[in-house]
């Protein structure tokens, strides 16, 4: 997969954006949205995809579980990606969404509430801050003691959840519902462009698109490569993910959503141009 540059070049007018190169870094087909919302603003959007979302493994554990869904008090969706390929099983295995009116579903947050109310299903927790320690907040050891629950996410996801989850007497089956692999993406160009200083921003919308991004070049380079560029994380987690691999971090969403994440792009841009016309 190349480098793949999207816009026709800098656009005119008011836009706060106009004439900022801004590296998208998200799996394609989850990027788009993000991409479309850069250039209406007015950037150009230099799409290099570190991840990719592919099937499971086996799905043998999660038709399963699909199949034995009585046997659940809470099913957890820790992402839109989680709730497509959990439908898509459901669907496959042809049992009746119905079965989701008996159970307790959370959701990490908007866009996982919306994947789920796309396929009839009502999230009962969306927390305020849209990471796993919110839903934690927000459930309890009262929630959850000797209860089970489904936690359907990606292979390698973050062991805060199950982990505090089952401290607190649930029984908790965590089941690879899909994985993220590296993206082919042209990492010599991107190098190329990024020393040539021809780069404003670097986002990053997950930990997983911050690792597998630094995997593509040599060890130790990814810090050097952006140390002029600037670099944009979704919030805290993936923030931190950076740091641990020697990436520095200039803006982090208050909000961790993609229009959270685009807010924040204009107005860390906003300050610089009004630093440099001071």
């Amino acid at each position: 997969m190349a480098l793949h540059e999207t816009g026709s070049g800098p656009m005119q007018g008011k836009e706060p954006l106009r004439g900022r190169r801004i590296v998208v870094t998200r799996a394609r087909a989850q990027g788009e949205d993000f991409a479309r919302e850069i250039e209406k603003l007015g950037g150009e959007v230099v799409e290099f995809p570190a991840i990719e979302i592919v099937p499971a493994q086996s799905y043998e554990r999660l038709d399963a579980a699909i199949q034995r869904l009585n046997a659940y008090h809470w099913v957890i969706f820790t992402s839109v990606n989680g709730v497509e390929h959990f439908w898509a099983r459901l669907r496959k295995l042809g049992v009746d969404g119905q079965e989701f009116s008996r159970l307790k579903i959370a959701a990490i947050g908007p866009k996982t509430a919306e994947a789920l109310a796309a396929c009839g299903v009502k999230a009962d927790l969306v927390p305020r801050e849209y990471r796993a320690e919110a839903i934690l907040r927000e459930l309890g050891p009262q929630d959850v003691e000797g209860r089970r629950v489904l936690l359907p996410r990606a292979a390698k996801a973050r062991d805060i959840l199950p982990e505090t989850l089952r401290e607190w007497g649930a029984e908790v089956d965590e089941i690879e519902a899909y994985r993220t692999v590296a993206a082919n993406s042209d990492s010599a160009r991107l190098r190329q462009e990024l020393r040539a200083n021809k780069i404003d921003m670097v986002t990053f919308t997950s930990s997983s698109t911050v690792s597998y991004f630094a995997a593509l070049f040599p060890q130790d380079a990814v810090a050097e490569l952006l140390a002029r560029t600037a670099v944009a994380c979704i919030g805290p987690i993936t923030e931190k993910t950076a740091r641990e691999v020697g990436i520095r971090v200039d803006v982090v969403a208050e909000q961790y959503t993609v229009p959270g994440l685009t807010r924040a792009i204009v107005e860390y841009f906003k300050r610089q141009q009004a630093k440099g016309n001071s």
